[in-house]
């Protein structure tokens, strides 16, 4: 009976200390333990101009673009935003970036019921908006969209 306690203890004991050192170290102030902090959301989306046409397409996106990002800067909807220009590295990269902060992931919850008024007030009608669409095809390709967080390391 003595020996069964013993090898059950031996184990309890074992399989404790083992578990307890599988735990990542314990932070004295609290909180995560990864070697950053998180901060805003970036929503990115990488663009292809046809060729000679990235002065059309940045015109096109100051009359309709700009001015739904202003609006939301100011309804502090989003923090900032940011276009980047510049060569593409080959035939099927991107030489055009929209970059759009946002100031946590949260804020992407129920974001179209916020941006839909702006949308419409700034670029008109569903149908002004799919006619303005279909016209920037012919001058530019979304190669993608990707959502990131900046960090900042500790």
């Amino acid at each position: 009976m003595n020996t069964k306690i013993f090898v059950i203890a031996v184990l309890s004991l074992g399989i404790a200390g083992f578990s307890s050192a599988q735990t990542s170290p314990s932070n004295k102030t609290g909180g995560s333990s990864a070697p950053y902090t998180e901060g805003p959301v970036w929503a990115l989306t990488m663009i292809k101009t046809k060729t000679g046409l990235s002065d059309e397409y940045l015109k096109q996106i100051t009359g309709t673009v700009k001015p739904v990002y202003d609006e939301e800067k100011k309804q502090k909807i989003i923090l900032d935003y940011k276009i980047l220009e510049g060569d593409a590295m080959g035939a099927q990269d991107f030489d055009i970036l929209i970059m759009v902060q946002y100031p946590n992931m949260a804020a992407l919850d129920g974001l179209r019921d916020k941006m839909d008024p702006i949308v419409e007030k700034a670029m008109g009608s569903e149908d002004q908006r799919r006619a303005t669409a279909v016209k920037r095809l012919d001058i530019r390709e979304i190669l993608g969209t990707k959502t990131m967080r900046e960090i900042t390391l500790k």
